[in-house]
């Protein structure tokens, strides 16, 4: 998911998102301790979408704020 992608989303979305991808990071590292995931590359991408969408809650509560 692109910068542009998250921008576009709403609060709920986002935090729909949120969770999703860190439910899909847990699922990733236990399967990665079990066994050699294909991909472990994956294991990175999908937190680099975490701090992608937590940057953009952080971004927009800090707009509220100062509004």
């Amino acid at each position: 998911m692109k910068n542009s992608e998250i921008i576009e989303l709403s609060a709920e979305e986002l935090a729909a998102k949120l969770s999703e991808e860190k439910g899909q990071l847990t699922k990733l590292k236990f399967a990665h301790a079990v066994s050699a995931i294909e991909n472990p590359t994956r294991i990175t991408k999908v937190r680099k979408e975490i701090a992608r969408l937590n940057t953009e809650i952080t971004k927009r509560k800090a707009a509220s704020a100062s509004n």
